[in-house]
């Protein structure tokens, strides 16, 4: 059903693009005198730097040659001379032409009065009249002219542009709407790495500059040396923001929510970072507009204009290859694409075997190294944006991203006489595409229009000849969404933002075994709306939003009221205070399935809120702290407080007694982070340091309360970024964290009988911890140039430079050997890895 709204609109949206083009259009100039030679059969000579950027209204076609001249001649500051009967020569005039042209606001198409035109590089120059008109008499044909106005955008010109042979030409002018710089810290740890006035952290791929062991800014890797954002797995696919577990996260990539964030099962992310411009993360006081996402939200933004001349690049890691492109089609129209893929199932490196045996190190893969077996792994991810610029008021853009792993498994080994060959398949696949139209009615309003669809699939199959035991698993997140927002600049420092949105999403989850005979298919809807209205306030030294979310769930019949508060005040030399608040919730979330499916690796699947077993997620949460920002020193200390209801024991990732209990349950989390920051010509060094609390609280265990599977009471990292000069970076950091709880089995009573089973017997929850994780990374990056045009950038980086082996996870099985004992079995981070990178950017 809103599949087809989706395509309604869409259709509509295109039928105003159309409609609101200006009936005249204009065309290069080059571009006409190549018909013109073809249509008479004649050649034009001049000079290309002349022609640059002239652009008029292609003669009529009924028009003879010598009537063709006559009008070129007439509507461009040139000469055309007729040679002979073939050769035509294009050239000035004079070295100077008259100009002259009228001011006028694009928005109200008023004329304005006293505004200034200059022309660069000289002291001439003049102003607008009553009539918004202005007359510069002779100018240099070469010259460049800008005109100014107080609250305006300044636009520079070529002078030939505003040649007058015929009329004065109409130039208007946009209103400076630009709020006080958004970006308050324009350089944090690195250069691209900035912070916003709403504590919200960007991350400015285009400006990376280097952070200990990344080769390149891969956005979730990059995202982990902030204070509060851990990792306990080491996953990018398993980020843990304040304490939360990674499902909780909000994906948005241009707006579309995406399901599915790494390759190479949590160790890579799954974003180009190329063309992906920006990414923005936010821990507390998210605007309304977002929903979803308890405990944080990344945005991704690729870029959004139009360039003036086709850009790209291309590189490779020990990886992977990648390319992306900027293609200019016409001033109006632009196309951008992206292209990754896995090189590691046609070379091996030493990177990739790394990689491959800290992936699969849990299951058999890893285990059954010594029999024949064959693996076949690749991933890759693609995007295209297509961009249209109806008018300079009324943009459109339109993306696509797809996203993709795939393992094919083969393994043959000889039981007594007989040969058995297993085979397991493995593909996770996120497709999403959205349409947006951003539009500026007037100096203060514009609104802006989008709708999306993400459609996440897991497909996965396992079979044991042993056993003769084929299993199946299928997941499937579908997800469609329309919003529309609107901003009306209430004064110069006052913003109000409205809008409403529908959403629709449908989760899909299939098993079936063959022996025994097992099959089960479920598949739930959910439909929800939201109304959302914020206020925003930026004036000399204060900052603050307000903001109020008002969510309708329809199959439950349900209200959830979200306010949303976010206040930063300067005080003086150089301190700010800062609070933030938020309610929040979501309706998506993930089982963690223990079975030896999935091929071990990958045990997540998305389920949906029923508002029984499976409820809607809540959370709460207030943080406060200080800030010192001055002569390039950083400090900063927030205290916050976090707490979420509605987990269930099925997407905690329990290893004891209760992992197979049905059971809500919620978490609170209380903590400081802490962090120092200074910078210098060539240095910038930090210190940061979390500490947090995270408790669980299960009414129907005993004890009820006891500490979160993701409880890292202590984290302290620290790094040196040194730029030897402007081409060769160095980095190097160290992080030391606390262990992570898990729990042991009763000593002396390890195992239990279980019906048909023999179990572990596990002791009280999460009451033990693994040793504390330390790992050293170090990265170099040079700069270099190809030629005037082509720019290069070589990066080494190693993980784990000491060849720590530091546990992330713990659990235990009935030893086969001996039913009333246990074996412990380690999960390890990377041992030392090396990777390196070569680009190429145009």
């Amino acid at each position: 059903m809103i599949s087809k709204k989706i395509t309604f609109l869409v259709l509509f949206i295109f039928s105003l693009a159309v409609k609101a083009q200006d009936n005249t259009v204009k065309t290069l100039l080059k571009d006409v005198l190549v018909e013109i030679e073809k249509k008479h059969q004649v050649t034009f000579t001049y000079s290309d730097k002349d022609l640059e950027n002239i652009y008029i209204v292609k003669p009529n076609s009924d028009l003879s040659l010598t009537e063709t001249i006559s009008y070129l001649k007439s509507v461009t500051p040139f000469n055309l001379k007729v040679l002979d009967n073939r050769f035509i020569t294009i050239s000035y005039l004079e070295k100077k032409i008259s100009i002259c042209g009228k001011i006028i606001d694009s928005n109200t198409s008023e004329p304005l009065v006293l505004a200034t035109i200059l022309i660069n590089n000289t002291s001439k120059g003049t102003s607008s009249d009553n009539n918004g008109e202005f007359n510069l008499g002779s100018v240099p044909a070469n010259a460049e002219i800008t005109i100014s106005y107080v609250g305006y955008q300044s636009i520079t010109l070529p002078a030939k542009n505003l040649f007058t042979n015929n009329s004065c030409k109409e130039i208007y002018l946009d209103d400076l709407m630009e709020k006080l710089p958004e970006v308050i810290i324009p350089t944090l740890l690195t250069t691209g790495l900035q912070k916003n006035i709403d504590g919200s952290i960007v991350l400015n791929t285009k400006k990376f500059g280097i952070l200990p062991g990344l080769i390149e800014p891969d956005i979730l890797k990059t995202i982990k040396v902030l204070p509060g954002v851990e990792s306990i797995n080491e996953s990018v696919s398993n980020i843990n923001v304040r304490g939360g577990t990674n499902d909780q996260n909000l994906m948005l990539w241009d707006g579309i929510k995406m399901y599915h964030t790494s390759h190479f099962f949590g160790l890579i992310s799954a974003y180009n970072p190329y063309l992906t411009q920006k990414a923005t993360v936010t821990k507390n006081g998210t605007s309304t507009k977002f929903s979803d996402g308890v405990s944080s939200t990344i945005s991704m933004q690729t870029t959004n204009n139009i360039s003036d001349v086709i850009s790209g690049g291309a590189g490779f890691n020990l990886l992977s290859a990648d390319a992306f492109i900027q293609i200019p089609i016409t001033k109006k129209l632009g196309l951008h694409a992206s292209v990754r893929r896995s090189i590691t199932d046609f070379l091996d490196t030493p990177t990739y075997d790394k990689y491959f045996s800290r992936s699969f190190q849990e299951n058999s893969i890893a285990s059954n190294k010594e029999n024949e077996a064959s693996t076949d792994f690749y991933f890759y991810d693609y995007s295209f944006k297509i961009l249209y610029d109806i008018n300079q008021h009324h943009l459109l853009r339109a993306n696509l991203i797809n996203i993709q792993n795939s393992l094919d498994y083969t393994e043959e080994y000889t039981s007594g006489s007989t040969t058995i060959e297993e085979n397991s398949l493995l593909k996770q696949e996120n497709i999403g595409a959205n349409i947006s139209w951003n539009a500026k009615w007037t100096s203060s309003f514009s609104t802006e229009f989008s709708a999306f669809i993400s459609d996440y699939k897991i497909n996965s199959s396992d079979f044991n000849k042993e056993t003769d035991q084929f299993q199946t698993q299928f997941n499937n997140v579908l997800e469609t969404e329309i919003k529309f927002t609107t901003n009306h600049l209430l004064s110069d420092a006052i913003t109000l933002t409205n809008g409403a949105v529908f959403n629709e999403i449908g989760v899909a989850n299939k098993t079936t075994v063959n022996a025994p005979t097992y099959s089960k298919s479920v598949k739930e809807v959910l439909l929800k709306s939201a109304l959302f209205s914020e206020i925003e306030l930026h004036k000399n030294n204060t900052y603050a939003r307000f903001g109020l979310r008002a969510n309708y769930f329809h199959d439950f019949n349900k209200f959830i009221v979200e306010p949303r508060i976010n206040v930063r005040q300067k005080l003086r030399n150089g301190f700010f205070l800062k609070l933030a608040g938020e309610f929040k919730n979501q309706t998506t979330t993930q089982k963690i399935d223990f079975q030896d499916n999935f091929l071990g690796i990958e045990k997540r699947r998305w389920v949906l809120a029923d508002n029984n077993k499976t409820p809607i997620i809540k959370s709460k949460q207030a943080s406060f702290g200080t800030e010192y920002s001055k002569n390039n020193l950083q400090i900063d200390i927030v205290g916050f407080y976090k707490f979420v209801e509605g987990i269930t024991v099925a997407n905690q990732g329990f290893y004891n007694n209760v992992q197979t209990l049905n059971s809500i349950g919620d978490y609170t989390v209380k903590g400081v982070e802490f962090l120092v920051n200074k910078k210098s010509e060539k240095i910038s060094t930090w210190i940061s340091y979390t500490f947090s609390e995270n408790n669980y609280d299960f009414t129907e265990f005993t004890p009820n309360t006891f500490p979160s599977s993701l409880d890292i009471i202590h984290s302290f990292s620290s790094a040196l970024n040194y730029n030897l000069n402007n081409n060769i970076k160095f980095s190097l950091g160290a992080i030391l964290r606390s262990g992570t709880p898990y729990t042991k089995p009763v000593e002396g009573n390890e195992t239990i009988q279980d019906g048909n089973r023999i179990i572990v017997n596990y002791d009280t929850p999460n009451q033990d911890r693994l040793q504390n994780f330390f790992r050293v990374n170090t990265s170099l990056s040079y700069n270099f140039n190809l030629s005037k045009k082509l720019k290069s950038t070589a990066r080494v980086g190693f993980t784990n430079i000491t060849n720590r082996k530091n546990v992330v996870n713990t659990y235990y099985i009935v030893d086969e050997n001996n039913t009333d004992k246990t074996k412990r079995i380690d999960t390890y981070s990377l041992p030392f890895t090396p990777n390196l990178s070569f680009r190429i950017d145009f």
